[in-house]
């Protein structure tokens, strides 16, 4: 995993304009992503999962909808006013079940105006792939 993971991060520095490297303001780093933030790019997430590919490039969910998501998932779970949820909180770890998952994609469904399919509801784990699937519907919606 150590190894795929420096291997995603090497080869999305090595695609990225030497300029662009270092206007790089905020790398998020974990076991199996890596995020990079610029002023002149948007959010350019790599993520190593377990599956036929050794990892994916996606470009990140816009801001708004990175919050818009932790709001909705704030209600559905009520949690408290000082609980800081970001895009990489984990459903699971702010004390979500299955059925309150359930609940929270039916949250992001009505207020997003989309409807989200079995199989990628499985997927959702952090706020972050929520965000990332619903602008990936919307998208597909609007075509």
């Amino acid at each position: 995993m150590a190894h795929s993971l420096a291997t995603a991060t090497a080869a999305a520095a090595s695609f990225s304009p030497a300029a662009a490297r270092r206007q790089v303001t905020n790398v998020f780093s974990s076991r199996t992503s890596v995020s990079f933030q610029s002023h002149r790019m948007t959010s350019v997430s790599i993520r190593s999962r377990p599956s036929s590919l050794r990892f994916k490039i996606c470009c990140s969910a816009k801001k708004e909808t990175v919050d818009k998501v932790c709001s909705i998932v704030k209600e559905q779970l009520a949690l408290p006013d000082g609980t800081a949820i970001t895009g990489e909180s984990k459903f699971a770890e702010l004390g979500a079940d299955s059925l309150d998952t359930v609940e929270i994609v039916m949250g992001l469904e009505e207020a997003f105006n989309i409807t989200v399919d079995e199989t990628s509801a499985q997927d959702i784990a952090t706020v972050q792939d929520a965000a990332d699937l619903i602008e990936k519907l919307v998208l597909e919606k609007a075509a």
